[in-house]
């Protein structure tokens, strides 16, 4: 299973699970990212940190440790 962090610039997912738990998982979900969400990653950072993504009509960033958490298809 791929994660978010590994997705190139310009594909559209969608999600499969979240991993992690606890404050983190919540702050995902409160951005509006839970499973069977279509993301699309907009733009990375040149050092990979944060990812650009653009989910339910909003433009967000995520940071690297978050993106990795995302499963996705």
């Amino acid at each position: 299973m791929k994660t978010l962090k590994e997705i190139p610039v310009g594909s559209t997912v969608k999600v499969v699970k979240l991993s992690g738990g606890g404050a983190v998982k919540r702050r995902i979900m409160d951005m509006g990212i839970t499973k069977g969400t279509s993301i699309e990653v907009r733009k990375v950072a040149p050092l990979g940190d944060p990812i650009e993504v653009h989910v339910r009509n909003y433009e967000l960033s995520l940071r690297k440790e978050d993106a990795s958490m995302i499963e996705v298809e």
